[in-house]
């Protein structure tokens, strides 16, 4: 199974850059991991809410396939302990799908579009981030959940 987290926009932090790149390096020893940037949205004060979660969300459905499995990172999605997302890692594995795509909206989040096409939501947790440190924190929980099922001393209980 190939893992895909689709972002939005590129970031400038170079601290979020470094680290997103040694989890994303650790992460290809387990399993092919691959990050899909769709470009943020131009002169987006002409353009209402719903207009730029049209256009988002349009560029989010050119970015995936009819056979992949959407999980939307979402404030109102399911919360996981490591562990817990660990399992539901294994369970997408043991599925036999090809693709399972994470994507981390906009700052509006989500179309109905997307929603509608979603298998389901993920809630890093209850606080809010901003979606440059979701990247980071995201690759690294991935990261950990294929420790975890590796039995590899990183995660600690």
């Amino acid at each position: 199974m190939k893992i895909t987290l689709i972002l939005n926009g590129r970031t400038e932090d170079d601290y979020i850059i470094r680290g997103f790149s040694v989890y994303e390096q650790r992460l290809k020893h387990y399993l092919p991991f691959e990050t899909v940037v769709i470009p943020a949205l131009k002169n987006t004060k002409a353009m209402s809410v719903e207009q730029q979660k049209q256009k988002e969300g349009e560029l989010i459905l050119k970015s995936i396939q009819s056979s992949d499995k959407l999980i939307l990172l979402d404030e109102n999605g399911r919360e996981y302990h490591s562990a817990g997302f660990a399992e539901f890692v294994q369970q997408q594995m043991n599925s036999g799908i090809k693709n399972l795509v994470f994507v981390v909206g906009g700052p509006y989040g989500f179309s109905e579009e997307i929603y509608k096409r979603a298998n389901g939501k993920l809630s890093l947790s209850k606080m809010t981030f901003s979606h440059q440190m979701v990247r980071l924190f995201f690759v690294e929980q991935v990261y950990r959940a294929m420790t975890i099922l590796k039995n590899e001393p990183y995660h600690h209980q």
